[in-house]
């Protein structure tokens, strides 16, 4: 299946061409195709993580449950307790354990009715069991409450958090809000950290996605009303919010590697793959291919499957190497469609 839509690689630029459109068809560097359906029927999934064999853990937003899919089924593991859903906030990332299942461990990260916290379950035998917080008092709202998580290739677990819709608590240092932290797997801030701090960087108003090519950190961000972002993450960095939104050139401040209108994409997972960083767009509906390298973008954003199948959510790259692709439809702000929601499978192609 060919790109839907424009390259959108400056400000200027706005993707067009919905499904069906007679307009002609970009051809990007690479060509993603959806291969089948995974599993359907899930509902509001965010978070989404691998096991060593191949299986996938699922986290449900709202209903706070946890599935495993394998062999085209989702059964359910476990239930995070405590989980406070809201029009943003619930259930949200999943991590596993990079040496799992020597450490038996999966890390979520949830809201309740006063925070957001990340917690670390013990999962054997397709069981979800002995939850405890390792982290709590992440800002948290009824939108704007981050919640990805990734490990990274040091061991430590990288953490996307929202303002709260307290703007200000993106530059205060001593906030959890606004920010990417790196923590280790009880909780504490990482060694090296900015100022002995749990933060990473600061400066964001709401990281939904995190992805890593080797090294380099990537995180995709919601706008407020004109840009969305793609920034290349480095240590001690202020990515400028609320002053900034977008490319701003602000002195001290780090601009994206890449902005979209808010209709076209307004973001939340991202996977990294065959020099991509693949970005879901919610209200966008789409699903971004954005050609990097060292942290720099080194092409225009081609978009891929505009309109076809609603909010995309979440993407991860699988072990065979596709893409698997969740949408989000049954989240009170889609169009739900017979099935869903469901996880695509995308293969990716030259």
């Amino acid at each position: 299946m060919t790109s839907s839509g424009t390259p959108a690689g400056t400000p200027s630029a706005r993707p067009s061409s919905p499904a069906g459109s007679s307009a002609p068809q970009p051809q990007g560097p690479v060509k993603l195709q959806v291969a089948g359906t995974v599993a359907t029927g899930i509902q509001v999934p965010w978070g989404l993580a691998f096991l060593p064999d191949r299986s996938a853990l699922v986290a449900e937003r709202d209903s706070g449950k946890v599935k495993r899919v394998a062999g085209g089924q989702a059964t359910e593991v476990g239930t995070v307790d405590g989980v406070d859903a809201s029009s943003e906030g619930g259930l949200l990332g999943m991590a596993v354990d990079p040496q799992y299942p020597q450490r038996p461990y999966v890390y979520v990260y949830f809201s309740t009715s006063q925070d957001n916290r990340i917690a670390r379950m013990t999962y054997r035998n397709n069981r979800l069991s002995g939850q405890q917080t390792i982290l709590d008092g992440i800002p948290m709202a009824a939108v704007h409450n981050g919640g990805r998580l990734r490990f990274g290739a040091d061991g430590f677990l990288y953490v996307g958090t929202g303002d709260g819709r307290d703007e200000p608590t993106s530059q205060d240092d001593n906030s959890l809000g606004g920010k990417v932290l790196r923590i280790t797997t009880d909780g504490r801030p990482a060694p090296g950290n900015p100022g002995g701090r749990a933060w990473f960087s600061k400066g964001h108003r709401n990281v939904q996605g995190l992805a890593f090519d080797g090294n380099q950190l990537y995180a995709a961000e919601f706008g407020q009303n004109t840009w969305d972002e793609l920034n290349a993450i480095t240590s001690g960095a202020n990515y400028g919010w609320p002053a900034a939104e977008g490319i701003s050139n602000l002195d001290g401040m780090v601009d994206p590697i890449a902005q979209w209108n808010t209709d076209d994409a307004s973001p939340s997972g991202i996977a990294f793959a065959q020099g991509h960083v693949f970005m879901a767009g919610l209200r966008g509906e789409r699903l971004w291919a954005i050609p990097v390298a060292g942290g720099r973008r080194t092409g225009d954003p081609v978009p891929f499957f505009t309109n076809q199948y609603g909010r995309l959510r979440t993407v991860e790259a699988a072990p065979d190497g596709s893409l698997w692709v969740t949408t989000s439809n049954t989240d009170g702000r889609g169009e739900v469609r017979d099935g869903d929601d469901r996880i695509l499978r995308v293969t990716i192609s030259r």
